[in-house]
């Protein structure tokens, strides 16, 4: 069973577009924001220090609206092993209402801070994530 992370945000006056809902662009950010917050809370200091993750590709489905004020649970998880360099994380971000406003798979790559050279996930960094 993979890792699962949590985390609530809340939307503010200035994440609302001129539709009355979340912009697309801060939920990209938000999938951003999120998918860190897990690297982080789960990854071992030694590993954060050691490496970097770039998105390589976002697969979004927008289901549902939020306004300001509202508060959406973010849902994260890795559902697969690394393929090589990359992995596909996914997201939900569910609403008050306990329905799927946002979904979400997002493929990303490791890239080693010192060389700046993309490599494959070391084994010992993904396992965290997948236990």
């Amino acid at each position: 069973m993979p890792t699962l992370f949590i985390m609530d945000i809340t939307a503010t006056v200035n994440d609302i577009d001129e539709l009355g809902h979340v912009n697309n662009a801060v939920w990209v950010k938000w999938i951003q924001d999120v998918a860190t917050a897990h690297w982080m809370a789960v990854a071992d200091p030694a590993h954060v220090d050691a490496y970097i993750w770039v998105v390589t590709r976002h697969e979004i489905d927008y289901r549902g609206n939020v306004q300001a004020g509202e508060t959406v649970t973010a849902r994260t998880w890795i559902g697969e092993p690394p393929r090589g360099a990359r992995f596909d994380r996914l997201m939900e971000f569910v609403g008050e209402d306990g329905k799927v406003k946002v979904a979400a798979r997002t493929t990303w790559a490791i890239i080693d801070r010192v060389s700046g050279r993309i490599l494959r996930v070391p084994k010992d960094v993904a396992e965290p994530f997948l236990a």
